[in-house]
C-alpha cells in the first residue's frame, strides 16, 4: 500500500473556496481500481499547506489513475481556481505504508525506491 500527499499552499483568501472545490470535486478517482480512500487536511498554522492524501494498493495503481483519461477529465472539472490562489508550488510525496493500526496483518512489500516521483 501507498500514500500520496500532495502538499498545497494556498493564499488564505483563497482557502475557503479551496476547501468548497474538494466538497465538490469530480469523484473520478473513487472508481479507480486500487484506490483506496482519500483525505483533504486543513492547515493549522498559517504558511502551512493543505495536505492532500490518497492512499493506494500500489504505485502502479497510482501511476495507471495519473495517466488516465479519469485524472485529466477530473482535474479539469476541479481546477477552477485562479493562479493567485495559490502561494507557492505544490510538493508531491510518496510513501510505502509499512505499518496500519487498522489493519495489523498487513502485507509489506519490497521497498519502494523511485528515481524520479512524480
Amino acid at each position: 500500500m501507498i500514500s500520496v500527499a500532495n502538499r498545497i499552499f494556498v493564499n488564505p483568501e483563497y482557502a475557503e473556496a479551496f476547501e468548497e472545490r474538494f466538497q465538490n470535486r469530480a469523484r473520478m478517482v473513487d472508481a479507480m481500481p486500487g484506490f483506496l480512500f482519500n483525505q483533504v487536511l486543513r492547515p493549522s498554522g498559517a504558511g502551512q499547506p493543505y495536505i492532500v492524501l490518497t492512499y493506494w494498493d500500489s504505485y502502479a495503481h497510482f501511476e495507471a489513475w495519473t495517466s488516465s483519461e479519469a485524472f485529466r477529465e477530473g482535474h479539469a472539472k476541479s481546477s477552477t481556481l485562479p493562479r493567485e490562489a495559490f502561494s507557492g508550488r505544490n510538493v508531491l510525496e510518496v510513501h510505502q505504508v509499512i505499518q496500519d493500526s487498522r489493519d495489523p496483518d498487513l502485507v509489506v512489500e519490497a521497498p519502494l525506491r523511485l528515481a524520479n516521483p512524480h
